[in-house]
């Protein structure tokens, strides 16, 4: 019963944030452009770079943890693929929402909330492997003509890369600039929230028998996936509960913008996305249960 009501306690946060920003989606309709581009010009670059140049990170020690995610990406894109020649659905609209889940607006909350703030560095660390596969590999898999130059002038890789070499070389940033860095970044967790229910609100979704196939098959792929690897893998135990509660997370809104981007079946990503969004009030609690 404890184990049940600490669930409730993670998961209700999350609900409360989203459903206000749905509230208000619903109401005023707002333009969430400039709020949007700020959280990936700014707040997530911050929220990175500021984690990984702490003085308690060290790259090294996430390598276990980094290379779980790969493989977890790995095989639910294997398994999307397959779904969708046996379904016969896009496997270029089908897969990307399979692989890359809401590691930033849901998964943050989630391992604040869970796991506590000294667990956030190994959230970034997952977070950074999963955008740069998504803006890489993931637009080349949506999109295979597509120009990747953009993420070679985004602040998000450059933030990653800094603070790679930061950890590397052992160096941090002082206290009096990393403490407003992150006072900074960390915003970006509950405007995540807020902007995942406003974005939700806008929302038209014809397709829902492809909505629920994609529902399910994302979570479950990635806990069949992530559940023998954390018992393989040299992964402290909250990692491990990370890599599961990561692996049970939904597709990202950002997966729809990329399709509609590039005129890759946005109706079928949709409903996938909003699908796999509803199912998560089941898979994260359950995922929770298995990490906690």
């Amino acid at each position: 019963m404890e184990l049940v009501l600490r669930i409730i306690g993670i998961i209700t946060p999350v609900l409360i944030i989203s459903a206000i920003g749905y509230a208000y989606g619903r109401i005023r309709r707002p333009d969430m452009t400039w709020i949007n581009r700020l959280s990936t010009d700014l707040l997530y670059p911050l929220l990175i770079f500021t984690s990984m140049a702490a003085k308690d990170f060290y790259i090294l020690d996430y390598l276990p943890l980094i290379g779980g995610g790969i493989a977890v990406m790995l095989g639910s894109g294997l398994i999307a693929w397959g779904a969708a020649k046996l379904l016969g659905y896009s496997p270029q609209a089908f897969i990307p929402p399979m692989v890359f889940t809401n590691v930033a607006n849901m998964g943050f909350p989630l391992t604040l909330f869970a796991f506590g703030p000294e667990m956030l560095p190994a959230a970034v660390a997952l977070f950074m492997i999963f955008s740069l596969v998504n803006f890489t590999i993931g637009i080349r898999i949506l999109a295979p003509h597509a120009s990747l130059r953009g993420i070679l002038k985004g602040p998000m890789l450059w933030a990653m890369i800094g603070g790679v070499l930061m950890s590397l070389c052992g160096l941090s940033l002082p206290d009096w600039l990393a403490t407003s860095g992150r006072m900074l970044g960390e915003t970006a967790i509950p405007l995540g929230l807020f902007t995942l229910g406003v974005g939700f609100a806008g929302f038209r979704v014809e397709r829902w028998s492809v909505g629920i196939v994609g529902a399910f098959l994302c979570p479950i792929s990635g806990l069949l996936i992530a559940w023998p690897l954390i018992k393989l893998l040299p992964l402290t135990v909250p990692m491990q509960g990370l890599l599961i509660l990561y692996a049970a997370l939904p597709p990202a809104v950002m997966n729809y913008i990329l399709a509609e981007q590039y005129k890759q079946d946005p109706g079928l990503v949709s409903a996938i996305v909003v699908g796999g969004t509803i199912a998560s009030l089941i898979f994260v609690p359950f995922a929770l249960y298995l990490a906690l």
